[in-house]
């Protein structure tokens, strides 16, 4: 936000905004606790209300002149992308995913079993604010162990979420032991897959991301939801 136009009339008409998105939201270092909930500042409702309190407010003097003069500016090349992702806990191994493909991280709900549906991927039903979605297996698809080191089952229960994920039309939900929220890091940090992955789970990572004092895998969400959508079939 800091190359956006700032004329004084600009910088009085949004002086009352609490612009919490650009200090510690996804435009800032990432660190509010409402991330985990909403994965991206737009979702919030905080974001939504300073939206809305914008709209009703009347256009600053010489605004169309001040933005007139932002769009022709040439933009500066940025130093390397940062990429998004939501980190997760399936068994022993933390996994990421971009957030692009989250709508949203749930409580566990109760899962409906459906007849005729003995493959595995597919656990159920689940309803998710009203509606049924399809609840998946990625603990299945990834082939992980089914244990969790874990001395304490409670606290294990406690942090266990849904995965509210869609692209391309499929909508799902995905039971996963705990979700730490968003992490960013740079393409060129991704970091080669080990060996010490199941072997399925080395099919669908595209590399590892240094992360705390260990690793994260970074799935490939295009061989994701080609499997899952096979997994539906």
């Amino acid at each position: 936000m800091s190359n956006l136009p700032t004329t004084s009339s600009a910088r009085f008409e949004h002086s009352s905004i609490h612009d919490c998105w650009n200090k510690i939201g996804v435009g800032g270092d990432a660190s509010c606790p409402e991330l985990k909930k909403y994965i991206h500042c737009r979702n919030c409702p905080v974001y939504s209300a300073a939206a809305v309190e914008l709209l009703d407010r009347d256009f600053p003097e010489n605004y169309l002149e001040e933005w007139t003069r932002h769009v022709a500016q040439e933009k500066p090349t940025a130093e390397g992308d940062m990429q998004s992702v939501v980190v997760f806990r399936i068994g022993s191994e933390w996994l990421a995913l971009p957030t692009t493909v989250f709508t949203e991280i749930v409580a566990m709900r109760p899962i409906h079993s459906l007849p005729h549906r003995r493959n595995g991927v597919v656990l159920g039903l689940a309803n998710i604010r009203g509606e049924l979605l399809i609840c998946v297996s990625l603990r299945q698809i990834l082939r992980l162990d089914d244990t969790v080191e874990s001395k304490n089952e409670k606290l294990r229960t406690a942090n266990a979420r849904m995965l509210f994920i869609q692209r391309e039309g499929l909508r799902a939900v995905c039971p996963v032991d705990e979700v730490f929220g968003v992490h960013r890091f740079r393409p060129r940090e991704l970091m080669p897959v080990p060996a010490t992955l199941a072997k399925a789970a080395i099919t669908y990572t595209k590399g590892v991301v240094s992360w705390r004092q260990g690793a994260v895998g970074l799935l490939d969400e295009d061989l994701l939801f080609y499997a899952l959508n096979r997994g539906l079939t």
